[in-house]
């Protein structure tokens, strides 16, 4: 009972296999800074920027409508992740809870990996499936990783 309560993971650890770290295969350090975001942290960051986007299009391009403002939203988002990642390679949301968007080579993200990575997170299904180093699909897809800053 014990096992299948903690999960799998967990379960292989106890019987001997080793799974290292998060971020050990890409050769980032366990903790501090360069180390793989945890999942606190990158959530917190999407709302901030989330709640960013549903603030402006309530304010500027909404008509009293609410699902006009969530579409809106949807686009302000995906521009707004665009034009961040691309240049400074962090939201606002990320820059406030301490994370960065870089490549598995230690990068910045190349503009085409940017656009890819902002539709899939538009996408939202590839987000909430993670790899062993706790990457979403579309951190994976496009050879991009979130660490600390």
């Amino acid at each position: 009972m014990g096992s299948w309560l903690s999960g799998p993971r967990a379960a292989a650890e106890d019987m001997g296999i080793d799974f290292g770290y998060r971020g050990e295969r890409l050769g980032l350090p366990e903790s501090g800074p360069g180390s793989i975001a945890r999942p606190g942290r990158r959530i917190a960051a999407i709302f901030i920027d989330w709640a960013l986007c549903m603030l402006i299009a309530y304010a500027f391009l909404a008509n009293g409508k609410g699902q006009q403002a969530g579409n809106w939203a949807l686009l302000i988002f995906f521009v707004l992740t665009l034009v961040t990642v691309g240049t400074v390679g962090f939201t606002p949301g990320k820059r406030i809870v301490g994370l960065r968007v870089m490549g598995e080579s230690g990068g910045r993200l190349p503009f085409p990996r940017v656009v890819l990575r902002g539709v899939l997170l538009v996408l939202f299904i590839p987000a909430i499936i993670w790899d062993r180093d706790g990457r979403g699909l579309h951190d994976r897809f496009t050879k991009s990783v979130q660490v600390r800053i």
